[in-house]
């Protein structure tokens, strides 16, 4: 009775072996280093799980995507480099449409100081000064050539 205990705990023993053979073996054909080929029907679960990026691809697109990358960068980069050009040019529009403002103020200023009746009056109020008004009218001083 012992005997047959022991051959069947043997057989239980050797069967249990051959199925953690067996068990091994097929992990190790699911196991591989490289990744499996992804599935020919490409459908909303595989797109969203991410199960079409496998290794292999992105492997084979690697500088599809580094380009890609680098475009964008150079994308936005520029873009944000245009913005900033555009705030410099609206900053020195105001300020030279500024500047002509004061410009015309500071003529039309010097224009009023400048007419004839204001340079009587402040002749007329310096009376210290030796500059009248010409009685004679101007001579004309013809050169010979």
């Amino acid at each position: 009775m012992e005997n047959k205990e022991e051959k069947e705990l043997l057989e239980e023993a050797a069967d249990m072996k051959e199925q953690a053979k067996k068990a091994i073996q097929k992990i190790k054909e699911k196991v591989q280093e490289e990744d499996t080929k992804p599935t020919s029907s490409l459908n909303l679960r595989t797109i969203l799980g991410g199960d079409f990026l496998t290794a292999e691809m992105v492997r084979r697109q690697i500088w599809l995507i580094v380009l890609m990358v680098l475009f964008t960068i150079i994308y936005v980069a520029s873009r944000y480099q245009c913005q900033q050009d555009l705030i410099a040019i609206d900053k020195l529009e105001k300020e030279l449409l500024h500047a002509k403002y004061k410009a015309l103020s500071s003529s039309s200023t010097l224009t009023e100081k400048c007419r004839e009746s204001h340079v009587l009056e402040a002749l007329k109020q310096h009376k210290d000064t030796l500059l009248h008004i010409s009685d004679q009218p101007p001579y004309i001083i013809n050169v010979p050539e």
